[in-house]
């Protein structure tokens, strides 16, 4: 139970003009991103290092961070991805006897610029009201115009194309070499649950680069093509909504999360947009209008699918909405073998109400042509 303990003063402005002064947890450093905020209460770990969180910098709505510490396992990839964390406290001690280190220490290794000691409450109520925006947090400028300079060098979110940066740059697979089912992977920032989902399922998964072309996914022989989460703006990756049109005229069984449920959109002629201030949390209801029930889910996505170009679409059908604010959380193609979700259904650590998703794609597979 290490305590590292690197306090020093740390000052996060807003490009609104916003700014507060804290206390540094983790590395020092400047560290600049679009600030966003989620309301979970646990799972802080699986959060850092989810890829949809690349370029970001997030608020934790929890009163407290790091009380259980960081365990190996608990991870979505092979890094921490947020690019700054905003708190209002932090542990340094942790009461969990199997966790690996602190916190603070995981936040150093991984080179993550942390201020604490803000009124995150005061914070999110802001973001909400003004909406997302560029943020820079600094141990090192504690003047105004240094850290206005700093934020000048941070890229807006909105037009950013960040999947193929962090795609796996080889190909490889995950599950039962020996299984009837092969799906090809899209890698947009795949989370290592999404995998685990569908390997548990007995399926055999090859992952591939975000520009990995039509042509060369068929070289795979895949019974289903799968579209993953990931950063950025879907509007920036033509690339890969040439490959879902091409996915969708070759009929093949096709299932999206989140990045993927945009592309799938884009694919079919329904635009996307950058949202006010987006989801992120694992408390978040949706309603399945097929079924009529509800269930709880995990969410990180700051674009959504235009509404009203749905209204005018023929074969694009709304099958699950939000019951906040009742955006779109899940489309069906009428015409093809093709459905998608904004959410995720693997939701770790929880809660697990929507991983029968997961379960309808392998029969959608297993319904089709298994050629």
């Amino acid at each position: 139970m290490t305590q590292t303990q690197n306090i020093a003063p740390a000052w996060l402005l807003l490009s609104d003009g916003t700014i507060y002064k804290g206390k540094s947890f983790g590395a020092k450093g400047t560290a600049g991103g679009e600030i966003c905020f989620n309301t979970g209460m646990t799972g802080y770990q699986e959060v850092f290092t989810d890829p949809s969180y690349t370029g970001q910098v997030l608020i934790m709505n929890n009163a407290y961070i790091g009380n259980y510490g960081v365990k190996k396992e608990d991870v979505e990839s092979n890094s921490v991805k947020i690019s700054g964390l905003i708190c209002k406290n932090v542990s340094y001690r942790y009461s969990r006897m199997v966790a690996d280190d602190s916190l603070e220490n995981y936040l150093i290794k991984n080179n993550i610029v942390t201020i604490y000691d803000v009124d995150t409450r005061a914070l999110v109520q802001h973001i909400r009201t003004k909406g997302a925006m560029n943020c820079i947090i600094s141990t090192e400028f504690s003047d105004e115009q240094s850290l206005k300079a700093e934020l000048a060098k941070v890229p807006d979110m909105a037009g950013l194309e960040l999947s193929s940066q962090i795609s796996t740059k080889e190909a490889y697979t995950v599950g039962n070499p020996d299984s009837p089912i092969r799906i090809a992977v899209m890698d947009f920032g795949v989370k290592i649950k999404i995998l685990d989902c569908l390997a548990a399922r007995d399926a055999y998964l090859k992952v591939f680069p975000a520009r990995t072309t039509f042509a060369e996914l068929q070289e795979f022989n895949a019974h289903g093509y799968f579209a993953s989460n990931g950063p950025g703006d879907p509007a920036s990756m033509g690339y890969a909504v040439e490959t879902v049109k091409e996915i969708m005229a070759a009929n093949k069984p096709f299932f999206g999360i989140c990045l993927g449920h945009q592309i799938l959109a884009r694919a079919n002629d329904i635009p996307t947009f950058k949202m006010h201030h987006g989801h992120r949390g694992l408390n978040h209801p949706v309603r399945n209008l097929i079924t009529g029930k509800a269930e709880i889910t995990t969410q990180n996505h700051g674009f959504g699918v235009n509404p009203e170009a749905i209204k005018n679409s023929n074969t694009v059908e709304v099958t699950h909405i939000n019951l906040n604010d009742g955006s779109i959380e899940g489309i069906r193609i009428s015409n093809k073998p093709a459905f998608s979700v904004q959410y995720h259904p693997e939701a770790t650590p929880g809660p697990h109400d929507s991983r029968y998703l997961f379960d309808q794609f392998i029969e959608m597979i297993n319904n089709g042509s298994m050629a």
